[in-house]
């Protein structure tokens, strides 16, 4: 397929939301009847998404295997889709202390709540622990901070190939610890303080719940997780069905886990595979969404039932017609933008 000229993300952005606005029967109509796999049929406006995605010449993360390439590309596409960003009462760039030095760490305060102290989120972004920044997950977190009146703290924590597993670990629960020595500081209630994250944020917020039982230190209030991977396993079933076409791709998981676990021994480290962990007892409550159209998808759904049979209360939520990666949709999907409003509320509720 011919690509078309990429244009400037504020010009393409009213062209994707048009696109993703139109009536389904349009949509299909132009773009052609969404894929139905597994029992589940693709939204009419995510194969749009994924149709302008491939004329625009959307490359696969594996297309020169260059970090640096990824990350800039990855950059302009999380502003085509996040549009101009919602407005807040307060956003503060800031610098928390990290194992190997200061890290980088955005806070964002929503309009209205009185003047007491805020529930808090830490929350920890997506990209295969290789490509996203506090930029590419500015919308997510104005999203979720204006949806469900909470802080949300989002940390950049260090990247790999320059910064392989386990550095990613170490900087998600400093962060998080520090978050909570410091709830005063950042006008944050101790007592609810809790930890997200979508994709390999997700995978780093329950590792942090972990390390935080753990530990003699304070504890997540709850866990916000938006398809983490939970299982370097390759066999699962999801990992098969939709190993291309749907955004994340089998190829771009290899070359994601050759960056961040240069080390193959590391593939079965419990803080890389949580569902090998033995005790996943006394964590703290969750909410996991998966995507039906994501790789990822059948490992989250495991987690959650590992967590549930250990006790856990977990409220598990497929969203059959997603794909990976609608955490960043919500400005130009309505399909995306409901399941962050169903993630929005259960933080909201977990957190009240």
């Amino acid at each position: 397929m011919a690509s078309l000229p990429r244009l400037p993300p504020r010009l393409e952005h009213p062209i994707l939301r048009a696109a993703c606005g139109l009536p389904p029967a349009a949509q299909r109509l132009i773009f052609g009847r969404p894929p139905a796999i597994d029992g589940q049929e693709l939204a009419e406006d995510i194969h749009v998404i994924l149709r302008l995605a491939a004329l625009a010449g959307s490359r696969s993360l594996t297309a020169d295997g260059e970090p640096a390439r990824i990350r800039a590309e990855r950059r302009t596409e999380a502003a085509v889709t996040a549009g101009p960003p919602i407005p807040m009462a307060r956003v503060r760039e800031m610098e928390l202390p990290g194992p190997a030095g200061p890290l980088r760490a955005r806070l964002y305060e929503p309009a209205g709540g009185g003047s007491g102290p805020r529930p808090l989120l830490v929350f920890y972004h997506g990209g295969g622990w290789v490509i996203g920044d506090l930029d590419t997950h500015d919308g997510v977190c104005r999203f979720l901070s204006t949806h469900s009146g909470a802080l949300v703290l989002s940390v950049d924590y260090r990247l790999a190939p320059e910064h392989p597993f386990p550095a990613a670990v170490e900087d998600a629960e400093a962060a998080f610890a520090w978050s909570a020595a410091h709830a005063a500081e950042l006008g944050a209630d101790p007592k609810r303080i809790a930890v997200g994250g979508d994709s390999a944020g997700g995978n780093l917020a329950t590792v942090t719940c972990i390390l935080a039982r753990d530990s003699a230190g304070p504890r997540p209030a709850m866990q916000l997780l938006i398809y983490p991977p939970t299982d370097a396993d390759e066999t699962r079933r999801s990992r098969h069905l939709f190993a291309d076409g749907f955004l994340l791709t089998a190829a771009d998981m290899a070359w994601f886990e050759r960056h961040y676990l240069p080390n193959p021994a590391d593939l079965a480290d419990p803080r890389v595979s949580v569902l090998r962990m033995e005790n996943l007892s006394d964590l703290p409550p969750a909410y996991l969404a998966t995507a039906g159209f994501d790789p990822l998808r059948d490992e989250g759904e495991a987690y959650a039932q590992r967590m549930r049979e250990a006790g856990v209360p977990v409220a598990l939520r497929r969203h059959p017609r997603l794909v990976h990666s609608f955490a960043n949709l919500t400005a130009v999907s309505r399909s995306a933008r409901g399941a962050m409003l169903e993630a929005a509320g259960a933080l909201r509720m977990g957190l009240g």
